[in-house]
């Protein structure tokens, strides 16, 4: 997955990188964006962050635009993304221990809608090497300007039987919660068996339940309250929203992310790799997120704080989302196709529209 370069080599650049199998470009730009990051050479990707601060669940952003969960799942890159402009970053998901994942090959492009299959299924180190990833982070050091916020994302491994997954979103809020801006429940991905099971109301009910409880606990201990955003899936109708909108109110969520990828395959039916198994995210999600935000919208008032994803691939669909009813955007297949320009050109569309 290709970041490092200036829009005007990118779209020269991006053929020859799609040559590569999505997975190891993935892998080979966070390592060069690991490498880079906090040195001299990071001005091949770096832009200024535009400024448009704006408080959403108690937490002033810098701006509006965030990189979404997914892309950076063992926090390895934070100071990389913070560099290209992003108001926020979302790393993860990690779960209590370290997991491969589902077997490959499991990521395909879609170029002909903008589009990726993945079914990666929380591939990641583990809790502990993750925590000491987010430590080493100096993005907090620059005082100078409103510093971007980091949000840290949570799931459970997929060993873990779902009658007992409350248990590691518990362990991993314990473990992350000191180091975070702002916790992500991930309740929504397509590729862990059973996840989007807790969706449903029981389900719900009893994780945020627990998920609460545990976050005074942490509040009482640390003298910090951290707001706790819930992440949802785009397959859901108007009587699953209104649940969910629901049960987040009454467990005192602060926010919600609407959407995850998709299992719907309409907008590609008949492409190369359409049938593989896994979520759809870019372009053909886009309706379907802004649907589910608009819904939301309606459940939850005009205050409730609610974060856009979902095929964002240019500033009209970032804006699209704001007008859906979200508060903040989060990108993340839009800098596939389109580089990391898009993080500055979204920020500065919003940043306008506001004024």
């Amino acid at each position: 997955m290709p970041l490092l370069l200036p829009s005007s080599l990118y779209g020269l650049a991006r053929p020859f990188l799609f040559g590569f199998d999505p997975e190891h470009a993935h892998e080979l730009t966070l390592d060069a964006l690991a490498r880079t990051q906090n040195t001299p050479l990071a001005c091949a990707y770096a832009a200024p962050r535009v400024d448009d601060r704006i408080t959403v669940a108690g937490l002033q952003f810098p701006n509006r635009i965030g990189l979404a969960a997914g892309l950076d799942k063992n926090a390895r890159c934070i100071d990389a993304f913070a560099a290209m402009g992003f108001g926020f970053v979302e790393v993860g998901t990690v779960t209590p221990k370290p997991q491969p994942g589902n077997p490959k090959p499991r990521m395909f492009r879609l170029p002909q809608r903008d589009a990726l299959i993945n079914r990666l299924g929380f591939n990641n180190d583990g809790l502990e090497a993750f925590i000491a990833n987010v430590q080493r982070a100096r993005f907090r050091r620059n005082t100078s300007r409103a510093p971007m916020l980091l949000g840290l994302n949570i799931g459970k491994n997929a060993a873990t039987p779902i009658e007992r997954a409350v248990d590691d979103y518990l362990i991993c809020l314990d473990g992350v919660y000191p180091h975070s801006d702002y916790v992500t429940i991930n309740i929504s991905s397509p590729n862990t068996a059973n996840l989007r099971s807790l969706q449903s109301d029981e389900a719900l009910d009893a994780l945020l339940g627990a998920v609460a409880d545990k976050r005074e606990a942490l509040a009482a201990r640390q003298g910090r309250r951290v707001p706790l955003f819930v992440k949802i899936a785009p397959d859901l109708d108007a009587a699953q929203v209104k649940v969910i909108a629901a049960t987040l109110q009454r467990h005192g969520m602060d926010g919600v992310i609407a959407t995850n990828t998709t299992l719907a395959r309409d907008a590609v039916a008949g492409l190369p790799h359409a049938n593989e198994t896994g979520g759809l995210s870019g372009a053909p999600v886009k309706e379907a997120s802004n649907r589910v935000i608009g819904q939301l919208r309606a459940e939850l008032g005009p205050r409730y704080p609610i974060i856009g994803v979902g095929g964002v691939l240019n500033a009209a669909d970032a804006q699209a989302k704001i007008d859906a009813g979200a508060d903040l955007v989060q990108i993340y297949t839009g800098l596939i196709y389109r580089g990391p320009a898009l993080v500055h050109q979204a920020a500065q569309a919003l940043r306008k529209r506001r004024a």
